[in-house]
């Protein structure tokens, strides 16, 4: 039986919430306070891209937010053509706006549903995914997502994900959203920790950080590392 997600957030109902709130998500701190080692899994992401692809000319920023990670990434490789993409208009503006002034290459937004983008095929070096997955559905959501991915970048072109994930065996999965609840109520007390998994709960469907890299390999990826895990986050990517 396939899953129920007719109580979860639509896709309006997630651009309306980022739309509101640009400002905070421009910066790393208070934009991801609640993801766990938020810039320390952007550091290497971007260091793994580059040392894959230090050449790279075309990046692709998925859910790009207000732009934090092609920053990063342009410290690391200056001058990159820039692919924003993002469901927020406002918060794709205040992207191009930073992007811009930090790169003399073409900065170019989207603004739609990452499963309903028509990408060029072998065309990206780099494919930068962060804390946008996890919005993704059913199967078929993710290995489409995947798939784009792969077609969409060149040959020894990279895609990197830090995001939100589950755990595949529920008595470990029990554990680690005990402990990611206690992380929640040390920064803002317990109401903290249920306004976040009420959020959680109904804008968000993780998979398992197997799942994902079997994924990645199902779809064509020949190499797959996981750079960081911790609790209920992780840091891990793919080479074409």
């Amino acid at each position: 039986m396939k899953p129920d997600y007719s109580k979860k957030a639509t896709v309006a109902d997630i651009r309306n919430r980022f739309d509101n709130d640009v400002e905070r998500f421009s910066n790393l701190e208070t934009g991801q306070q609640s993801t766990l080692d938020a810039p320390l899994t952007l550091e290497r992401c971007t260091e793994a891209a580059l040392k894959c692809n230090p050449e790279a000319k075309n990046l692709l920023d998925i859910g790009c937010g207000a732009g934090n990670y092609t920053l990063k990434m342009l410290e690391k490789i200056p001058q990159l053509n820039c692919t924003l993409v993002d469901l927020s208009l406002p918060m794709l503006e205040k992207a191009k706006e930073r992007v811009s002034a930090s790169t003399s290459g073409i900065v170019e937004i989207i603004q739609q549903d990452m499963r309903e983008l028509n990408l060029p095929d072998h065309h990206f070096d780099i494919i930068l995914a962060a804390a946008t997955l996890h919005h993704l559905r059913d199967d078929d959501d993710w290995e489409l997502v995947f798939k784009k991915f792969y077609k969409a970048l060149k040959p020894g072109g990279s895609v990197w994900v830090s995001d939100l994930i589950t755990h595949d065996y529920e008595p470990i999965n029990a554990i680690i959203q005990e402990q990611y609840g206690k992380y929640l109520e040390g920064l803002g007390g317990q109401e903290y920790r249920q306004k976040v998994f009420d959020y959680v709960a109904y804008e968000d469907t993780p998979r398992s950080l197997n799942f994902q890299i079997d994924l990645l390999k199902k779809v064509g990826f020949h190499f797959t590392e996981v750079l960081h895990k911790h609790a209920c986050f992780a840091a891990f990517g793919a080479v074409k």
